[in-house]
């Protein structure tokens, strides 16, 4: 195999800056033009009536008191009646979203939504202690690490975060965490960093809430999602493992950057690690990065997280979306975008994951990259997961909402099918699981499923360099994807 070319992002010392940004001039324009056209029309108001008065006052009709009351009336109208479209650049996307679900929007409703948003948004953007303007419009506020929202999970309050646990056996990493580069999101490329003792979580917007398709459910996958079939539109190129006891995974996960053709759909690439049915009690913890327009606002590959104690009802959600996952890491922000990215037929980027139970608490922690731990879902959330996994999964997944009536055309991976191979096609790297002595060990009767291979497909191999890998991926609706 041609090796020349790849770099892994936990080898990487120093990586290229680009300018995947472009200022947002367009939609400055547009609400300027609408805040000019409501000044516009609240003028006309005003002197249609005063001359409305004058033409009134030779009547001699009414008082001069009452005349002055009327015009103020008429002209604070149309403001209070347009208040909430002028208020901010959120409450306009509200009355935009609103008037999409309902013909008829009702002022009402929409504030009251608006509170709602503003609640839980004081919910979960935590005071920081410092703030930090990402490149991409990202902020990433520090925030000390027993005020982050993890610690409002009941069975989580007035705790605080742990200690490193110990690696598995067999793990190899010449830095250890001590030296390692993290230089692989945008955020830091200003060198600025969280202080110890705090957390970098990014901030959840009015705009992130405005985007949703609900906003009782953000940040949360929709009901019935199933690993073991393409229910509810999802589609998956996966390799996993079952029929024993798992205490983990790792990988390293190739970086792409897939198109995503609705708002509504997404782009992903992970590890799963599962217990119990495939019905209401399904346990996950997920891993890896994923491309979300709706959730994050842009088109970008981004690192994060997931986890699940009912099959995605009622609990768990994306990233610190809602109290669970407690972060311990000043360095990796959860949801924030990765840089750099492989580039079609040239350099190629991988990121490091490992998820493992640790053999002393039973928590189930989470390294990023080179040898950084980033946090941990305490093991009493779960039912099943608090003992071990009984599958681990290793792929991508898209969503295929046929929103035109046809196949989407989101992409999986690279957007190219695994037949291209090296810096073509997206793979996974290295590949191993963790038994219950805490062993990393390579998979064994190792399973495939590529839910249509007419669109994404899977490919898997072996040798002394990669060890267990794969190629996967696909460009979605294409001529034999209808």
């Amino acid at each position: 195999m041609d090796m020349k070319g790849y770099y892994s992002v936990s080898l990487t010392k120093k990586h290229m800056k680009h300018s995947f940004f472009s200022p947002q001039f367009t939609t400055r324009q547009h609400q300027c033009k609408q805040e000019n056209h409501l000044v516009s029309e609240q003028t006309s108001l005003l002197n249609h009536s005063l001359k409305l008065s004058s033409s009134t006052s030779s009547q001699n009709t009414l008082p001069p008191i009452l005349l002055v009351f009327v015009t103020l009336l008429l002209f604070f109208t149309p403001i209070l009646s347009h208040a909430i479209v002028i208020n901010s650049t959120s409450s306009q996307q509200l009355v935009s979203h609103t008037n999409n679900v309902n013909q008829t929007f009702r002022p009402d409703f929409a504030l009251r939504k608006l509170k709602r948003i503003r609640a839980h948004l004081k919910k979960i953007n935590k005071p920081p202690i410092k703030t930090i303007k990402s490149p991409d419009g990202d902020v990433i506020d520090c925030i000390i690490s027993h005020q982050q929202p993890a610690f409002d999970h009941p069975k989580l309050k007035g705790q605080k975060p742990l200690d490193p646990p110990e690696r598995p056996k067999g793990y190899s990493n010449n830095n250890n965490g001590e030296n390692a580069t993290y230089n692989f999101q945008l955020w830091t490329d200003s060198g600025d960093t969280c202080p110890q003792g705090t957390v970098p979580i990014r901030r959840t917007t009015e705009q992130d809430f405005l985007r949703a398709s609900s906003v009782r459910r953000f940040g949360r996958k929709p009901r019935g999602v199933r690993r073991d079939s393409a229910g509810n539109g999802h589609e998956h190129a996966v390799v996993f493992v079952n029929g024993e006891q798992y205490y983990g995974a790792k990988a390293s996960i190739n970086v792409w950057t897939p198109r995503v053709t609705d708002q509504y759909e997404f782009s992903l690439s992970q590890i799963w690690v599962i217990a119990g049915s495939f019905g209401n009690d399904l346990n996950t913890i997920e891993a890896g990065w994923q491309v979300s327009p709706e959730l994050y606002g842009d088109n970008y590959p981004r690192f994060f997280t997931y986890w699940t104690t009912d099959a995605y009802q009622a609990t768990g959600c994306y990233n610190l979306l809602c109290s669970g996952f407690i972060q311990t890491n000043n360095r990796i922000a959860i949801g924030a975008a990765i840089s750099p990215r492989s580039i079609y037929n040239g350099r190629q980027f991988d990121i490091g994951l490992m998820v493992w139970k640790d053999p002393k608490h039973g928590h189930w922690w989470l390294e990023f990259g080179s040898g950084l731990l980033v946090g941990y879902w305490p093991a009493n959330i779960f039912s099943h997961l608090r003992n071990h996994a009984s599958m681990v999964q290793f792929g991508g997944e898209i969503v295929n909402s046929r929103s035109r009536g046809y196949h989407t055309g989101t992409q999986m991976g690279s957007g190219h099918f695994s037949g291209e191979g090296f810096r073509k096609a997206a793979y996974f790297r290295n590949l191993q699981v963790v038994d219950w002595d805490n062993n990393l060990l390579p998979l064994s009767n190792i399973h495939q499923l590529s839910d249509h291979s007419n669109c994404y497909d899977i490919k898997e191999g072996r040798n002394n360099v990669w060890g267990t890998y794969f190629y996967y991926g696909g460009p979605g609706r294409n001529v034999r994807c209808p």
